[in-house]
C-alpha cells in the first residue's frame, strides 16, 4: 500500500519524468492537426475558429475530463492501461474479455500508424528549405533505427525524454503567444457556439471532425502510462501540456487568420509560424519530439502484449528486460511486426496528410471500449447510477459521433488501422477461445483416492527411479483436485518413481505485481503442491520461482532433496530435478462444431509460431521431458460390434 500511495506523490521529478513518457503522441499533434482540418478547402473565418473551438472542446472534454478527472480513478493497484481496467472488472461480467481485446488491438494498430505519421509530418518541415527533397528515405531510415535500438533498452535515452519534451512544449507555447498577441481576438473561439456553427453549415463537418480527433489521439496514453508516473504528477503535467498544445492551436489561427480566402495547399501551419532564423531548431525539436512519440506508442505496445500473454490472451513469446529499470521490456516478435507494418505505412501512403486518412479510427474504437469498461468500474465502485448514465450518455455520443466522423476515412485509409486490428482481434479471441475448448475437455480427478499408491510407488524400489525431484505443472485451481492426465503420465505411461511428487499451479491474479506462493504437503515429504499467486505484469519464470520455494522449504526441514543414492546421500549430495510437460492435443472428432474445430485449427498454427510450454514458463530445458497427452472429445460410441467367427 507504501508503495502505491508514494507512486501517487506529487515530486518535481515526477512530473518532468511524465512530460518524457506520457504526451509523445498527443504532444505532436500540432504538427498536422490544422493542417488535416482545412485540407483542400478554402480558409475562411469560420473553418478557423469553428476548428479551433472544437480542438478546444475535444481536448477538455475528451482528454481533461474523461481521462484525466475520471478514467485516471481506475487505477489497479497504482497501475493503468485497458488491460489493467479489465482485470479489475472482469468478474462482473464474462462478455468484458470484448470490449478489453477490442480496445487492446486497436491500440496495437495505433502503434503501427503513429511513427509514421509524426515523424513523415517533422521531416516534411524540411521542404521550406528543398521543396523537391525526398522525405521518405530519410523517414524510413529513422523509424528503422529506432526499432534496432529497442532491444538494447531504453533507460538512458529516456532519462532525457523529460527535459526534451519540456523545451518543446514551452517552444509551441511561446511560438503560439507570438501571434496570439497580434490578434488576441482569437481567443473568442472558446466559445462552444463556433463549433456548432461550422459542424451544422459545414458540408464537409464529418471529414472535420475526423481530423479533430486527431488532437487527443494520445489520450489513452495518460491511463495506459499510470503506473509509471502516478495520478497526481500526471494531472499536474497536464496543466502545462494542455496550455502550451491550446496555445499553439491558436496562435496557428491567427496565422491562418493572415491567408484567409485562400488555399493551405502543402503549407504546414505549424513550421510556417516560426521565424526564419528558427526553422532549423524548430524542426529538429520536432523530429526528437516524433522519435520520443513513437518509442512511448512502442513501449506501450509491448506492455500490452506482455499483459495479453499473462492474461492468455495472447499466444506464448519471447520477452526480454534489457535493463533493471521498471516497466522496461522487449518483444522481439512485436517489435519487428511494427517495423514491418511501419514500413508499409511509409511506403503506401507517402506523406503526413495521406496517413491522416489512416489514423483515428482504431483510437476512437478504443476509446469507446475505455467507456464501457470504466462504466462498469464505476457501479462496482457503488457511484450513483444517474452518475454513470451521464458518464456514459455523454461520452458515447461524443465517441460516436467521432467514430462516424472517421468512418468517413475508411476508404481512404482507415481500412488499413482496422484491417491490422482485425487481424490483432483474430489471434487474440482464437487464443481464448482454443483455451475455452480445451478446458472443456480437462477431466479432474480426486487426488486423495491415489495417495497410498503414489506413497508406494516412490518407495518401490523395483520400479527404476525416473527423477529425485519429478514436478508436473498442473491447471487445477484445487489443491484436492488433478488433471487424470498427469496420474496417468505417473503411473501407467511410464511409471515413474521419484523420492517427492510436486505439482507447481500458477494463477495470474487482477493485482499487476503481486508475487506470492501458498503449500500444500499433499503427502508428507512425499507429495507437495505449490499454488503461485502472480500478478499479471510479473514475469513468469517458474524456475527461478520454483528453485527459490524449495531453498525456502529446506531451510524450514520441510523437505529433504538430498539424493536418496546411497553413495550421494553420503556426501549429502541434491538429487536431480526434472520437469514434466503435458502438452494437450484435441482430437479431431465430429462432435466438434465447424466453428469450434475452425478455431483449433487457427489456434495449432499460432501454437507452431508461439513459444512451447517449456520455454513460455522459463523451465530449463535440460530438465524438461515434454509428454503429449490427448484430450479425448466425447467420442460416438453408441453401436455395436459384431465378431465374426471363422469356424
Amino acid at each position: 500500500m507504501s508503495k502505491h500511495n508514494n507512486l501517487n506523490k506529487l515530486t518535481a521529478a515526477g512530473v518532468l519524468i511524465s512530460l518524457g513518457i506520457i504526451y509523445g503522441d498527443i504532444g505532436t499533434s500540432p504538427l498536422y492537426v490544422f493542417k488535416a482540418i482545412i485540407g483542400n478547402e478554402v480558409i475562411t473565418k469560420d473553418l478557423i475558429l469553428g476548428g479551433l473551438s472544437c480542438i478546444f472542446w475535444t481536448l477538455t472534454l475528451q482528454t481533461t475530463i474523461k481521462y484525466v478527472v475520471i478514467t485516471l480513478r481506475a487505477d489497479n493497484k497504482g497501475e493503468g492501461g485497458i488491460f489493467s481496467l479489465y482485470s479489475l472488472v472482469k468478474r462482473k461480467a464474462k462478455w468484458l474479455i470484448i470490449p478489453a481485446t477490442i480496445g487492446g488491438c486497436a491500440l496495437l494498430a495505433d502503434g503501427i500508424i503513429t511513427p509514421p505519421i509524426t515523424i513523415s509530418a517533422a521531416i516534411e518541415g524540411l521542404e521550406i528549405f528543398n521543396p523537391d527533397l525526398q522525405t521518405i528515405p530519410i523517414v524510413l531510415m529513422i523509424i528503422s533505427f529506432l526499432f534496432i535500438i529497442q532491444q538494447f533498452g531504453t533507460s538512458l535515452v529516456g532519462k532525457a525524454f523529460g527535459p526534451i519534451m519540456f523545451i518543446w512544449f514551452t517552444m509551441m507555447g511561446v511560438l503560439g503567444i507570438s501571434y496570439i498577441v497580434q490578434n488576441p481576438a482569437i481567443l473568442k473561439a472558446i466559445n462552444p457556439y463556433y463549433a456548432v456553427h461550422l459542424l451544422l453549415n459545414n458540408p464537409s463537418s464529418l471529414g472535420i471532425l475526423g481530423a479533430v480527433f486527431l488532437c487527443t489521439t494520445g489520450a489513452e496514453a495518460l491511463y495506459s502510462d499510470l503506473g509509471h508516473c502516478g495520478r497526481n504528477n500526471i494531472r499536474i503535467s497536464w496543466i502545462y501540456v494542455k496550455t502550451c498544445l491550446l496555445l499553439n492551436y491558436f496562435g496557428q489561427g491567427v496565422y491562418l487568420w493572415h491567408i484567409q480566402n485562400d488555399l493551405l495547399d502543402d503549407r504546414n501551419p505549424f513550421f510556417r509560424m516560426m521565424p526564419d532564423w528558427f526553422l532549423v531548431f524548430g524542426i529538429s525539436i520536432a523530429t526528437v519530439a516524433a522519435i520520443i512519440a513513437s518509442q512511448a506508442l512502442i513501449s506501450g505496445s509491448f506492455t500490452l502484449i506482455s499483459e495479453a500473454v499473462r492474461l492468455n490472451i495472447w499466444p506464448k513469446v519471447k520477452i526480454n528486460y534489457p535493463s533493471e529499470e521498471k516497466g522496461q521490456l522487449y518483444v522481439p516478435s512485436m517489435n519487428w511486426l511494427l517495423w514491418v507494418g511501419c514500413m508499409i505505412v511509409v511506403i503506401y501512403f507517402q506523406r503526413s496528410e495521406n496517413m491522416e486518412a489512416a489514423y483515428g479510427l482504431s483510437i476512437t474504437i478504443a476509446m469507446l471500449m475505455t467507456t464501457i469498461l470504466v462504466s462498469i468500474y464505476l457501479r462496482k465502485k457503488k457511484y450513483p447510477k444517474y452518475l454513470i448514465a451521464i458518464f456514459l450518455l455523454v461520452y458515447i455520443s461524443i465517441e460516436m459521433i467521432f467514430f462516424v466522423g472517421n468512418i468517413t476515412k475508411f476508404l481512404h485509409g482507415g481500412w488499413f488501422t482496422v484491417l491490422i486490428g482485425a487481424v490483432l482481434f483474430s489471434v487474440m479471441w482464437a487464443w481464448f477461445s482454443a483455451r475455452k475448448i480445451k478446458n472443456r475437455y480437462l477431466k479432474f480427478v480426486e487426488i486423495d483416492q491415489y495417495f497410498d499408491i503414489i506413497k508406494e510407488l516412490s518407495e518401490d524400489e523395483s520400479v527404476p527411479k525416473y527423477a529425485s525431484q519429478l514436478v508436473y505443472l498442473t491447471s487445477a485451481n484445487f489443491s484436492s483436485e488433478i488433471e487424470s492426465k498427469i496420474i496417468y503420465s505417473i503411473l501407467q505411461k511410464k511409471p515413474k518413481r521419484a523420492d517427492v511428487y510436486w505439482l507447481v499451479h500458477v494463477d495470474v491474479v487482477d493485482e499487476p505485481y503481486r508475487c506470492d506462493y501458498k503449500i500444500d504437503h499433499l503427502i508428507d515429504k512425499k507429495l507437495i503442491r505449490i499454488d503461485f499467486k502472480l500478478g499479471f505484469r510479473i514475469d513468469q519464470k517458474i524456475s527461478v520461482l520454483f528453485r527459490k520455494v524449495v531453498e525456502d522449504l529446506v531451510k524450514n526441514d520441510e523437505v529433504d532433496i538430498t539424493s536418496h543414492y546411497k553413495s550421494l546421500n553420503k556426501y549429502k549430495i541434491v538429487g536431480d530435478f526434472r520437469f514434466v510437460v503435458l502438452e494437450k492435443t484435441l482430437s479431431r472428432s465430429n462432435n466438434l462444431s465447424f466453428w469450434n474445430q475452425i478455431i483449433l485449427d487457427y489456434y495449432v498454427i499460432l501454437k507452431h509460431l508461439s513459444l512451447s510450454e517449456e520455454k513460455g514458463f522459463g523451465l530449463d530445458l535440460s530438465f524438461v521431458t515434454l509428454e503429449k497427452v490427448p484430450l479425448l472429445v466425447s467420442e460416438n460410441d453408441n453401436f455395436e460390434l459384431h465378431r465374426i467367427d471363422t469356424k
